[in-house]
Parts: structure tokens; C-alpha cells; sequence
């Protein structure tokens, strides 16, 4: 018998939906016992969010400072995994502090140690530093990553701004205005992505995880655009001066809170266009050295 354990975080239902689509397959074989496991805040964020909670989760996400969690059940601590799928969303370009917490604890520490983790994210679209951030935590807790999958909300930048804010403060999964596509992962990904399922289910079956990512591509596990990746990695280089600058504020952090809403809203609307522009222009001159970008952040080292 082999044991697989599941791990989410899910406030609106949908990494959840993942983390079971996902787990069909593994369900449906006899000889595999799969454990879900859902962390579980001590005091949990808001859903749907209000204003002040979400922009105040700031600072605290983007630097990766933890909080308390309830603790993994006896029964969970004390079974020897041989394959974790680890299921996380992405706040403000960092793994969630949920996701986060749980991977700074010494119940990760146990749990994780020497095991193949699949990692699978289902975000926005910004989703390649906050990858880069959980392999860290995976190795510092000396786990083996093996695979990654990325579900990702497929319409245009801009317009996915405006349907994840109206579902995340409404808690209300619809077409915004009923004209808005509908926010998040589609209905479609995640039905289908019980085939990413039986990829693992067979390398599990086969004890051969060195491939299991370059199979995972062939069926479209991940897919990455340059231009998303410059616009992550110069929003966290500017995320990191402002969550540095506002996360011991003291009575004056909710003020700087709304500083940094209003710049938000100027970086999104108005200089992520421009940088889109500016991505145009420069990709002939760096098409090599980009192309060996996305097949970097496409694999799991």
C-alpha cells in the first residue's frame, strides 16, 4: 500500500477542487491510500475579503514572515508518505501565508523529509517567483521536488484583475457585470486536470519520478510568458521596498496601507502597459536568452 498525502489551503473552494480533481485518478486504485489534508489558521483570514484585510496581508505575504496554525492530526504524523501533492495559491507574488506557515513548521519538517512532492499552484497568472520562493522551502525541508503543475486563469491580464478582485470581495464566483469572463481557473482546467492525476498515478505506480515532469509537459502541465515573468520579477524587486517599509509602520501602517492600494492600482493600470510595450521591443534582442528562461522556469531545479 502506498500512502499519498494531499495538502491545501482553499477559501473560495477552488484549490480544493484541484487538489480532488487532481486525485481522482489515485482514488480510484486500490493499492494507493490518499490523506487530504487542508490547513487549517488558528485565527483564519476573511472570505470574501474586506478592504483592510487584504491589503493589510500585505507586507506579511510578501516577506514570508509566518503565523499560527493548528496543528497536523497524530494520524496524519505518524504515516510514512511516499508522494505529497502540495497544493498553494499565490498572494502577492509569495506562496500564501497559509501555504507559507505550514511550510516554516517543524510538522513540514517531519512530514516532508526525504519524500517526492508535485507541487501545483492554481493562481492569477503571476505564479514563477512564488515558485521559486516554495523550492526553497522545500529543500530547507530536505523534501525531493519531482514535478510541477501551474493552473492559471487564462484571460488577459487586465481583465483577470478586475473578475479576481470582484469575486474575492463579493466571495461570489460569477461574470462580473455579465459581460466579465468568469474569474479564476476555468470550470474546464480543473475538470480536466484529473489527467496531470494519472501521470503521477503511473510514475507513482512505477517508482519513477525523474521523468515525471518532462511527462507532466508533454500534457500541458505548465505554461510560462515572458512577459509575466519580467513583470514578476519587477514587481518583487518593488513589493520587497514597500512590505520592508510598511511592515513595522505601527500606527501609522494603515495609512501606508492605503498609499501602497493607491500605487497598486497606478502600477497595474498604467505601468504594467508600458512595460508590455517595452517587452515587445526588447524581445528580438534577448529571444536566446529568454527562450532559456522558460524552459528554466518550465522544470522543477
Amino acid at each position: 500500500m502506498r500512502n499519498v498525502l494531499v495538502i491545501y489551503y482553499s477559501q473560495s473552494g477552488q484549490l480544493e477542487s484541484i487538489a480532488r480533481n487532481i486525485a481522482k485518478p489515485l482514488l480510484k486504485t486500490d493499492d494507493i491510500n490518499v490523506v487530504f489534508y487542508e490547513i487549517q489558521l488558528e485565527e483564519p483570514f476573511p472570505f470574501p475579503w474586506n478592504n483592510e484585510a487584504f491589503f493589510g496581508a500585505f507586507p506579511e505575504s510578501f516577506l514570508q514572515i509566518p503565523t499560527a496554525l493548528k496543528p497536523v492530526s497524530e494520524e496524519i504524523m505518524k504515516t510514512k508518505f511516499d508522494l505529497i501533492l502540495l497544493h498553494y495559491q499565490v498572494w502577492y507574488l509569495t506562496p500564501s501565508i497559509p501555504i507559507n506557515s505550514f511550510l516554516k513548521s517543524a510538522d513540514a519538517k517531519i512530514l516532508l523529509d526525504n519524500i517526492p512532492v508535485v507541487t501545483i499552484n492554481g493562481s492569477r497568472n503571476m505564479w514563477i517567483m512564488a515558485q521559486e520562493k516554495v523550492k526553497v522551502l522545500i529543500k530547507q525541508n530536505n523534501a525531493l521536488l519531482k514535478g510541477n503543475i501551474a493552473l492559471v486563469d487564462r484571460v488577459g491580464n487586465l481583465i483577470s484583475v478586475v473578475t479576481i478582485v470582484e469575486w474575492m470581495f463579493s466571495g461570489v464566483k460569477k461574470k462580473y457585470l455579465g459581460i466579465f469572463p468568469l474569474p479564476g481557473v476555468s470550470d474546464k482546467d480543473i475538470k480536466e486536470s484529473s489527467k496531470f492525476g494519472e501521470v503521477i498515478l503511473s510514475s507513482l505506480l512505477e517508482n519513477d519520478f525523474e521523468n515525471l515532469q518532462r511527462r507532466l509537459l508533454e500534457i500541458d502541465a505548465v505554461r510560462v510568458s515572458s512577459y509575466l515573468v519580467t513583470v514578476d520579477k519587477t514587481a518583487n524587486k518593488i513589493f520587497a521596498k514597500w512590505s520592508n517599509f510598511i511592515v513595522n509602520k505601527g500606527d501609522s501602517r494603515k495609512f501606508w496601507l492605503k498609499v501602497f492600494k493607491v500605487y497598486l492600482l497606478i502600477a497595474i493600470w498604467l505601468i504594467s502597459p508600458i512595460v508590455y510595450i517595452l517587452h515587445l521591443f526588447i524581445y528580438p534582442l534577448k529571444r536566446q536568452k529568454i527562450k532559456n528562461e522558460m524552459e528554466y522556469y518550465k522544470g522543477i531545479n
